[in-house]
């Protein structure tokens, strides 16, 4: 039987830019008209967000937010280096990247062969970099990674979920996107933030479609309170997200390859978070799912509707659902999990290991 290690981490693009315009998803939230004044005055804020937002508008709690996040991510690197996985297998949602008006699969494979990734030049219209926000590294457009893919591998995870019912999408390249939308390619950036490992596995992109009513009429990012939005078809269920998981565990369980299955994601989304005036996570949520998390209780996860996710935008977490659907599967040790609470950065993080099993 193959080893399999499971990894979640955010790929939270303010990761990407210097630490003073780290919070410009909260200053975009601070001039949304939708907003009513007295919710908009620091002064109404929990004291918490008030010193997480401080004098400078959040620059110096950036420094303190990149250092956690770095720290939790060279942990997560640690334990890839540790299992050498023959291929990475990454859940990541689509946000009008690849998925777009003239297709939204609900889940699919990427089954790329070896591609060249410059990030600097395909994420400058999907992780808010071509708005004057320079990367914190300094990297220009002819920063490059070689990608190695795994078609093989992929393809036969796609026949054998067709196989359990799964009505999959499959792609050999991409439709709209250059190479790697940006829940794929911030997790490689962030998992060599040092930029001296570089990233030599094989990955596999698993795009499904977290977003759902707003994949397209929202294209899957910020609108403002009250502007009105003609609803696209929902996604999946948690519950169908980890069945999904539980397939891919055992497919890969029966093969012959070290695999590390990781999902990519925030937790909720303070910009898809009515009920907080788009201003905060929705950490009460966040924390009855982490609490969930930490207790194996997978139930909790499986049992909690679509509609609960949505309210609190928590939809990018569904990628999380399919990481537990497999750890469930496989009954994998959780040796390790962080949560990185903010009010201002937009969402909660969390990161976790499991045990390869």
């Amino acid at each position: 039987m193959a080893e399999i290690l499971g990894l979640g981490l955010t790929h939270y693009p303010p990761l990407c830019v210097t630490d003073d315009k780290m919070a410009w998803i909260m200053e975009r939230a601070l001039k949304d008209p939708g907003v009513p004044p007295a919710q908009l005055d620091p002064a109404n804020w929990p004291a918490a967000m008030r010193a997480e937002w401080g004098e400078d508008r959040g620059a110096r709690s950036a420094a303190a937010h990149r250092a956690a996040l770095v720290a939790d991510f060279a942990r997560v690197r640690a334990a890839l280096e540790d299992f050498k996985p023959d291929v990475v297998l990454v859940f990541g949602d689509d946000q009008y990247e690849n998925f777009r008006e003239d297709l939204i699969p609900a889940f699919a494979i990427l089954a790329y062969d070896d591609f060249d990734f410059f990030p600097w030049r395909h994420a400058q219209d999907s992780a808010g970099m071509g708005e004057g926000r320079p990367n914190v590294w300094g990297e220009g457009t002819g920063k490059r990674y070689r990608v190695r893919g795994r078609r093989d591998i992929a393809k036969h995870l796609a026949t054998r979920l067709i196989e359990a019912n799964f009505d999959l999408a499959y792609a050999y390249r991409p439709l709209h996107h250059q190479s790697l939308s940006h829940a794929f390619a911030n997790a490689l950036l962030f998992l060599d933030y040092d930029r001296t490992l570089g990233w030599d596995w094989p990955t596999i992109p698993f795009a499904v479609n977290c977003y759902g009513k707003a994949v397209i009429c929202a294209r899957g990012g910020m609108t403002d309170i009250g502007q009105e939005l003609d609803f696209d078809p929902p996604s999946p269920s948690p519950a169908r997200f980890m069945d999904l998981g539980r397939a891919t565990a055992r497919i890969l369980r029966e093969s012959p390859w070290r695999v590390a299955i990781v999902a990519s994601s925030s937790w909720s989304h303070a910009f898809m978070c009515n009920h907080t005036w788009r201003l905060q996570p929705d950490t009460v949520a966040d924390r009855r799912l982490y609490d969930a998390l930490a207790a194996r209780d997978y139930a909790t996860w499986q049992q909690t509707p679509l509609a609960s996710f949505e309210h609190s935008g928590q939809q990018e977490m569904l990628n999380w659902c399919a990481l537990l659907g497999a750890m469930q599967e496989l009954d994998a040790p959780l040796s390790w999990s962080h949560f990185v609470q903010t009010h201002i950065f937009n969402s909660n993080k969390v990161f976790a290991i499991y045990e390869p099993s």
